[in-house]
């Protein structure tokens, strides 16, 4: 569980290192985003060499939280730290990078984000 303002590492090769949550999607109102939501961040910190810059707009989608996020099965899940990837359209659901980082929540790949499940090593 992410808020607006929350600190957010990038877990894909597109260069960004740290990214501000500055706005969620979805009904109006939303005050939190769990894992698999779409979200829009500020990039803070970035690679010189990488395709995005600082103080870029992108949109990102939640891989990993450290608030543990409950399942239908009744079990827990959660993450040392909180990251997303940097993907091109909300439509689309392509990740700007061409590798994953780290492992990511299986609630990823039951959301329709087939292409960032399948670039990671590690899908709890």
């Amino acid at each position: 569980m992410v808020q607006e303002r929350s600190v957010i590492v990038c877990a894909d090769n597109s260069g960004v290192r740290r990214m501000v949550i500055t706005h969620m999607y979805g009904s109006s109102g939303k005050k939190v985003a769990h894992l698999g939501d779409i979200v829009q961040c500020v990039v803070k910190e970035a690679d010189p060499n990488g395709t995005v810059k600082d103080d870029e707009l992108v949109k990102v989608v939640i891989v990993r939280t450290r608030k543990e996020y409950g399942r239908s099965d009744g079990s827990y899940i959660r993450f040392d730290d909180n990251a997303g990837v940097v993907i091109d359209s909300p439509v689309e659901r392509t990740p700007r990078g061409t590798r994953v980082f780290g492992p990511i929540a299986r609630e990823i790949k039951e959301k329709g984000f087939d292409k960032i499940a399948s670039l990671a090593l590690e899908v709890y």
